[in-house]
């Protein structure tokens, strides 16, 4: 779980990185461009689409496990005598918010699934088509991002949903790397919460930053 975890969180880094493209004031050339160029990554030496399809089974398989963990994981606590069932790490912290975060990784892994769930209908499978024009059914990555964007209620369930995936990766974070055996110290804890707090806010914001920006009309005008 724990492994798997940090490999969900490099991910989302990246997925941030890769959102702040939108920042580029060039009408979604350069987002539309990195969106493509993941389609066709080490093509003619791949055929195109084998690397974006091969990463996201890669994700689907290191999300499978990391989901299995922790039914797992429940399953044992909450069978053991005297345990409430509450995810807890195995050196939990005496930290209020690190024992919030704990009391809540079930209920914010379950808001995290359904957000996952619409999310890939809205942006990669254009099911969902929040703010599109009538009759259209297929926008740019670009386009698409501003049509939802656009919605108020959508940017609301987004920041709500990024909240419980911040509040996860916070707990998460430490708990990794308390699971690998690294917070071995007083000096080492101090380090990894630091951390765990920087990730958590830089996620929280950088995910956050180009819905805001465009549904007040900074970006897309």
């Amino acid at each position: 779980m724990a492994v798997t975890g940090l490999i969900l969180i490099g991910f989302l880094l990246f997925h941030a990185f890769g959102n702040f493209k939108l920042l580029i004031p060039d009408e979604g050339a350069e987002f539309n461009e990195y969106s493509h160029l993941l389609r066709r990554l080490l093509y003619p030496i791949l055929p195109p689409m084998f690397f974006l399809w091969g990463f996201r089974i890669f994700m689907l398989a290191a999300t499978g496990l990391h989901l299995y963990s922790a039914y797992k994981l429940t399953g044992r606590r909450w069978s053991s005598a005297g345990v409430s069932g509450r995810y807890v790490s195995q050196k939990p912290s005496t930290s209020k918010a690190h024992s919030y975060a704990a009391r809540t990784m079930i209920w914010g892994g379950i808001i995290i699934v359904l957000f996952v769930i619409m999310h890939l209908l809205q942006f990669t499978a254009q099911v969902l088509t929040f703010g599109y024009p009538d009759g259209t059914t297929t926008l740019e990555p670009y386009d698409r991002t501003l049509a939802g964007f656009s919605e108020w209620w959508v940017v609301l369930v987004y920041a709500i949903a990024m909240l419980a995936v911040c509040v996860h990766v916070f707990h998460g974070f430490w708990s990794a790397f308390a699971t690998l055996g690294a917070n071995v110290s007083a000096k080492s804890q101090g380090v990894l919460k630091g951390l765990a707090v920087l990730i958590s806010a830089a996620l929280y914001f950088g995910f956050m930053i180009p819905p805001v920006l465009i549904l007040f009309g900074v970006i897309g005008q």
